[in-house]
């Protein structure tokens, strides 16, 4: 397997960066001893250009190729996130979380670590025309930091024609792996349903209007969308996860609140759940003379793999690691923000195999630094194949 020897000789380094940012988590946009880390490497490194505060916390890298066109210059966007989750570890490890309550359980340390390595690689040796873009992204992981990048003027100031992305996936071997043409993870929204009703006491019902009832009927309903008016060749999921109402059994609460998600592989699959929860959300009022609130908060759009750049994703992949390592999988429900940078740029989004571990935003989950090799030379071949001069 042509692991890049350069990459082998400092993996040492990389794993250090990584476990140091693993004993320091942070969340969302508090990303700040984070990004200082990351800016302070890329300007070790010799990066030409090095920009913090893209999208609140977020750090650009520029590294310009040997050689450059005035006329029409070419920048390939590389992504890692940053961010962590508010997870209690419970790996044991000597690197593990010095924060309680905050844990890199999704490998994100991991990905901005081979970033960094391949950083020090592409402004080592710079054998490539035009720019490599490195994006270093916060909250990931919610409130859509992709966005924020792409709102402060991401692809325009640094000119990027092309985006990439990549995440480590545990269960993939290592040393290879997976990715797909079109839908690769799905669009998702967090749905909030809020109910109004009339409390009272529970000797009484007749007086009332239980919103736990009007809740199980919202909960039942709901789940015909998926069951009855989607085609059932298409991928969808909604799910209730939360139900608070009430605090004594003596008592019909005045109110109650649902939460949870919808999921999608298609756009106009995604419009549809949402036309659907507002109809059976107002006919569900109107039945039970409740005041029901529906919103839908935050989310991620689909995370759309265009077909060009995919094919030079695997030709890349197979040259590093074997055409038996490259697999194709099938689209996955989770949802990642990177689909407001395939929106804004074609691009392909990978994931790389982290082996046996345990799942991601798992308590004792943990990145393996053995695929660190792999993911560190897949930054850099893409770069020196995309950009050949």
């Amino acid at each position: 397997m042509p692991i890049i020897n350069r990459v082998a000789d400092f993996h040492p380094d990389i794993k250090g960066w990584r476990r140091d940012l693993h004993q320091h988590p942070e969340l969302l946009y508090d990303v700040h001893r984070t990004s200082a880390f990351v800016a302070a490497r890329l300007r070790e490194f010799g990066c030409d250009e090095v920009v913090e505060g893209i999208g609140r916390t977020g750090v650009v890298g520029v590294i310009k190729g040997r050689i450059q066109s005035d006329s029409s210059p070419i920048s390939i966007g590389l992504r890692a996130d940053m961010d962590a989750l508010p997870i209690l570890e419970a790996t044991g490890l000597p690197y593990a979380s010095q924060t309680p309550g905050k844990m890199h359980a999704c490998g994100h340390d991991g990905h901005t670590a081979m970033l960094l390595g391949a950083a020090r690689y592409l402004a080592e040796t710079r054998n490539f025309r035009g720019s490599a873009v490195l994006i270093f992204q916060p909250a990931e992981e919610e409130e859509a930091g992709a966005a924020a990048m792409i709102k402060d003027g991401l692809m325009e100031r640094f000119d990027v024609s092309e985006v990439f992305g990549m995440h480590n996936w545990p269960g993939l071997e290592l040393g290879s792996f997976s990715i797909r043409p079109g839908p690769m993870m799905a669009a998702y929204n967090v749905v909030e349903i809020n109910i109004e009703g009339r409390g009272g006491h529970a000797s009484a019902p007749h007086d009332c209007i239980d919103p736990v009832l009007v809740g199980a009927q919202l909960i039942t309903a709901v789940q015909q969308i998926v069951a009855r008016n989607l085609d059932p060749l298409e991928a969808a999921g909604v799910s209730i996860s939360e139900f608070h109402a009430g605090s004594t059994p003596g008592v019909i609460p005045q109110s109650a609140v649902l939460r949870g998600t919808i999921r999608s592989l298609s756009a106009e699959v995604h419009e549809l759940i949402k036309a659907r929860l507002s109809e059976i959300v107002a006919g569900t009022a109107k039945m039970s003379g409740a005041q029901i609130e529906l919103s839908f908060i935050g989310g991620a759009p689909l995370t759309f793999n265009h077909p060009d750049q995919t094919e030079i994703a695997v030709a890349v992949a197979k040259d590093l690691v074997g055409e038996a390592n490259v697999h194709s999988n099938r689209p996955i429900m989770a949802a990642e923000d990177f689909g407001y940078m395939l929106e804004a740029r074609p691009g392909a989004y990978i994931l790389c195999g982290n082996g046996d571990s345990a799942g991601l935003h798992h308590p004792a989950y943990d990145f393996n630094d053995e695929a660190i090799p792999y993911g560190t030379s897949y930054w850099i071949k893409l770069i020196e194949t995309k950009l050949a001069p």
